[in-house]
């Protein structure tokens, strides 16, 4: 099967920043993610798990994303990604997976009160079912990141009063032997894009920070 990108759009569902809430990463806000995400059920087969990682960056709540690196093997090197990966039969739950694999990337212990909740599992085209795992990291400046240069070539935020507006977040539409098929969010960093799964992640968490004025392209996204 080839899909084909046919438009990439920075028009639609989208928010100006200055629309945005004062206050995003809040105790009542984290409550409110927290009585959502808990009512999504897990598949009994998982595959890997993806820590969808919040944090506050110079002062802004904002998204961390890892630069894979180019010498990793895969059609994933040199993808801008969320810290994630693979289930280990050592690992207790998707949780668990997540938070080992991003003490592997990042090189640091995250406590397991930083885990928000599973969101809904997303199914590659390989079959591999992976499950986003929400977490609010804290305050990047006060964290002893050490990414792995085996696996992380640099870090990158992406603050979400941006992350809503126009001139980051487009949208890209996919053919199929000539008819629409569907359409995917991207998000553009300086020099990089954010794409594929790791954009559908980041649309998915800002429908659940922003319920009443964020409004994904993708189709059921708002119940996570």
């Amino acid at each position: 099967m080839f899909l084909q990108p046919a438009l990439f759009s920075r028009s639609l569902c989208t928010i100006e920043s200055h629309k945005l809430p004062n206050e995003v990463l809040t105790n009542v806000a984290e409550q409110r993610c927290r009585q959502i995400l808990v009512k999504n059920s897990l598949p009994q087969k998982v595959s890997a798990g993806v820590l969808v990682t919040l944090c506050t960056s110079g002062g802004a709540p904002a998204f961390l994303y890892t630069l894979r690196s180019s010498k990793l093997k895969g059609r994933h090197k040199g993808d801008v990604s969320f810290p994630g990966g693979k289930c280990d039969v050592s690992d207790k739950d998707v949780i668990d997976t997540a938070l080992r694999e991003a003490q592997e990337e990042l090189g640091v212990t995250l406590p397991r009160n930083t885990i928000w909740g599973p969101m809904k599992p997303i199914t590659d085209w390989t079959g591999m079912v992976i499950v986003p795992v929400l977490a609010n990291i804290g305050c990047l400046e006060d964290l002893s990141v050490n990414p792995n240069p085996e696996e992380v070539e640099m870090l990158l935020t992406l603050p979400l009063s941006l992350a809503c507006t126009s001139s980051i977040h487009g949208y890209t539409c996919f053919r199929q032997r000539g008819r629409y098929a569907y359409t995917l969010p991207v998000f553009r960093l300086p020099g990089h894009k954010v794409w594929g799964l790791t954009a559908m992640m980041t649309d998915s968490a800002l429908s659940l920070l922003f319920p009443g004025s964020y409004h994904s392209v993708l189709r059921g996204s708002r119940t996570h």
